[in-house]
């Protein structure tokens, strides 16, 4: 019962010691988590004090390793949902202020996951969804925003912020176009929202790239014109672009220079309809249909193969039966021919009965 205050007391900064303070801190709270039982609930209010120690020493690679063992010990502390939120926040925290933006997103998010939904409307939860949406659209290499679209507390923003959601829509399925459209009747909206413009239409050209490839699946190949348009971009600028959304892992395919085309590979879906289970069956059916095929002409290779074999034995056997046949018949005249041996005397033989020898 008194861990919780320990704890805390443990997070004074150390004045007698400013260098090592913050080392000998964690060094006492390590020590304490791994003396109490690892079930023992009073290692929640430990681990929050070690964040807290860790934020304001820039320590956070000191952490990193243990993270792996988080989902454990919740499970083992089994926490409700609102002692979970908390951890996860003072982990975006820590993650945030050490430059780790993709661990402070995923913490956030997984923050965002333990709002019920009857809470999804409260300022809390309004307060981290915007949170988490800011982070997700100024992120460089963030660019699948389902993830968000999934969350009652986001969802909920079409009441609440019905702009930010407006913009969550264009990420999450349109174009350049419709993202300057949105530009055009929001003035002035990005930059009072402290949002990078420059971040936001490069992401957006990036996007804008990867539906344009995906619609372009059964040609597999987009002309340099086409993505110059729909970018907006100099025609010279198309390969550095092209470039970029294959290094930020949305499509796979190479450039032909001398087609001025760019030759897909594989293409990401921003969005998983319809359309697109339609396009999964189209392909699943012809890739049935030419495994058919496949066991169709093994089949008749299989029954050839057997014929031929088939065919082949009774060669043989007729062949064996035809010289047995025929060495049998001329070994018995050749004995009947032999003449005597030269070691063996003449035989006499009487013609009739007055014969005589002389």
């Amino acid at each position: 019962m008194f861990f919780a205050k320990i704890s805390q007391h443990l997070t004074t900064p150390i004045t007698s010691s400013p260098a090592n303070g913050a080392g000998l801190q964690l060094e006492l709270l390590s020590t304490l988590f791994n003396t109490v039982p690892p079930s023992a609930v009073a290692r929640y209010n430990i681990l929050l004090a070690i964040l807290r120690v860790i934020r304001t020493s820039s320590n956070f690679e000191v952490l990193k390793p243990q993270l792996k063992n988080l989902d454990s010990w919740l499970k083992e502390w089994d926490v409700d949902e609102e002692h979970e939120r908390r951890l996860f926040l003072a982990l975006a925290d820590v993650a945030s202020e050490a430059g780790e933006s993709d661990r402070a997103y995923q913490y956030l998010v997984r923050a965002l996951r333990t709002i019920p939904s009857d809470e999804a409307s409260d300022r809390e939860a309004q307060h981290l969804s915007l949170r988490a949406l800011k982070s997700a659209l100024t992120h460089p290499s963030h660019f699948d925003f389902e993830d968000l679209n999934s969350l009652d507390s986001i969802i909920d923003l079409k009441n609440s912020n019905p702009t930010y959601f407006e913009l969550l829509e264009i990420f999450t399925s349109e174009t350049l176009d419709e993202f300057n459209d949105f530009n055009e009747s929001h003035s002035g909206w990005i930059e009072k929202e402290k949002l990078d413009s420059d971040a936001l239409h490069r992401k957006m050209r990036l996007l804008t790239l990867c539906s344009l490839a995906a619609s372009a699946h059964q040609t597999r190949s987009l002309p340099y014109s086409d993505i110059a348009i729909a970018l907006q971009i100099p025609a010279e600028d198309v390969e550095m672009w092209v470039i970029d959304v294959i290094r930020a892992g949305l499509v796979e395919g190479k450039l032909s220079q001398l087609n001025q085309t760019f030759l897909i590979h594989r293409c990401t879906y921003r969005v998983f309809g319809e359309n697109q289970w339609r396009e999964v069956d189209v392909r699943l059916n012809t890739w049935k249909n030419s495994l058919r095929g496949v066991l169709e002409v093994i089949r008749q290779q299989k029954a050839e193969f057997a014929m031929q074999r088939d065919q082949e034995a009774r060669e043989i056997e007729a062949k064996v039966n035809g010289a047995t046949a025929g060495g049998g018949g001329g070994g018995g005249g050749g004995y009947r021919n032999r003449g005597p041996r030269s070691d063996q005397a003449p035989r006499l033989v009487e013609t009739d009965a007055d014969s005589k020898i002389s």
